[in-house]
């Protein structure tokens, strides 16, 4: 028998070539208007809350002459005509966008994926359908699904517990664009009405009542944005109720603003909730909201890993798949590696953009994801691997391939479920029922495009 010998396979000779990259903090100090922030500035989350970017007169300062009045003026037509979300950018999310530009900073920021999700512009939107005709300001119909203000009982044994309606950072695609952060020209927000204390002590109470519910989402808006001693005292509650046995925290601002999750308070409160989780045997997790590797820097990694050193179980990544910013193989497994690699972050899910007003040039075709979820296969470690799912209105969560039925001319799919959600109980039908989903339609054929126009 011949011996083998190594062989260093070229990267070439396969559709993706893994190579390892280390992590990088870019140079804030680029932009004009950050020229002398220290190290110790930028490490503090009260700085970067403080010096988040509100407006373009803010944006415009910061960036010092870097980019053409052209790409203001794109901006402002985007939030007096199509933003469905303010504008919000902690100094940490904008300083990822376009880190190596060498030439025209303008050309490279335009192109750049996490200012196409995060500072979206007019000419990004698609012009003939901005939105799909079924589209919905919440298109999942969760506050349909209200049990008490805030706590969503959509999945049998879980619950969505929407503390706070603000976040850090304010993404242009927003799944929540109905309750979270200002209203803009476009949309007049709703608001939670109830005062926390009070909205959180009905959650608690439902809970109590319902003990078929173990799983708990503790989200908002985003965690971040609860005071640290309110969300732990909530948290604390939830550990009381034995028949919660997971729970999972929802933050973005693990990788906008992870200097928030570095802090000591926040750092020592967490180790706390995790040891009574841990004595409890209850499954502690944070799911973060990272669409591309880019905003995976050294300090993303350090909240990460602090988190699971101080005892979380897992931190899990939920990404948003999304046309011009990760609709591609190399884009999702440059991610994947880089978070699961680097931060230890577990590539969970990445979920199709919903179907909400103004965001059809984000959104991609059933078909697409599918091909995109077949191209990442057998790359990462079989547990690393994410799912790409599609988020059915009154189904949930499903594997893109569970499709039913799909008329790829007029890019309506067909899904079922095995479950009622908490609105259904009366209704017969509701596991027979065929719910659809319906892709973009500028992916259709000419066909199919005329089908619409007609309609």
């Amino acid at each position: 028998m011949k011996a083998i010998t190594e062989v260093d396979i070229p990267a070439a000779d396969q559709p993706y070539g893994y190579r390892r990259s280390e992590l990088i903090e870019p140079d804030w100090r680029r932009y004009p208007g950050w020229r002398d922030v220290t190290a110790a500035q930028w490490r503090d989350a009260q700085w970067q809350r403080v010096n988040c970017v509100k407006n373009i007169k803010q944006l415009k300062a910061v960036t010092g002459g870097l980019l053409d009045e052209e790409f203001f003026n794109d901006l402002a037509k985007d939030q007096e005509q199509q933003a469905t979300m303010s504008m919000l950018l902690p100094p940490q999310m904008l300083n990822t966008m376009a880190p190596r530009a060498s030439e025209s900073f303008t050309e490279a920021f335009y192109a750049d994926p996490i200012r196409r999700y995060m500072l979206p512009v007019l000419s990004d939107r698609d012009p003939q359908w901005t939105s799909h005709p079924y589209s919905a300001r919440d298109s999942l119909h969760e506050a349909e699904m209200w049990a008490v203000e805030g706590l969503t009982h959509r999945y049998p044994t879980k619950v969505l517990a929407e503390l706070v309606s603000t976040c850090p950072q304010y993404c242009g695609h927003c799944t929540r664009m109905d309750l979270v952060g200002n209203s803009t020209p476009q949309i007049d927000k709703h608001k939670l009405t109830l005062k926390p204390v009070d909205r959180q002590e009905q959650m608690i109470g439902y809970l109590k009542r319902s003990p078929g519910i173990r799983d708990v989402v503790v989200s908002g808006g985003d965690v971040a944005n609860v005071p640290w001693t309110q969300l732990e005292s909530f948290l604390m509650r939830l550990l009381d109720l034995d028949t919660v046995r997971d729970i999972r925290l929802a933050t973005k601002a693990l990788a906008g603003l992870p200097q928030h999750w570095l802090q000591p308070k926040v750092v020592e409160g967490l180790e706390r909730v995790a040891r009574t989780a841990r004595r409890r045997g209850v499954n502690l997790a944070i799911h973060t909201h990272i669409n591309h590797a880019q905003t995976v820097t050294p300090l993303v990694a350090e909240a990460a890993r602090t988190a699971l050193e101080v005892g979380v179980r897992d931190v899990r990544n939920q990404g948003v798949l999304m046309r011009g910013v990760n609709d591609n193989a190399h884009a999702l497994l440059d991610l994947c590696f880089a978070i699961q690699g680097e931060a230890g972050i577990l590539p969970y899910y990445f979920y199709m953009c919903d179907m909400i007003p103004n965001a059809e040039h984000w959104r991609t075709s059933v078909w697409e994801a599918m091909e995109l979820q077949h191209a990442i296969m057998g790359y990462l470690p079989g547990y690393a691997t994410p799912r790409i799912v599609c988020d059915v209105p009154y189904v949930g969560k499903r594997w893109v391939h569970q499709v039913t039925e799909y008329d790829r001319e007029r890019g309506i799919s067909y899904w079922t479920k095995n479950y009622r959600t908490s609105i259904e109980h009366a209704d017969a039908e509701a596991l027979s029922r065929r719910y659809p989903f319906y892709d973009p339609i500028f992916t259709l054929p000419e066909t199919g495009r005329r089908w619409w126009a007609a309609q």
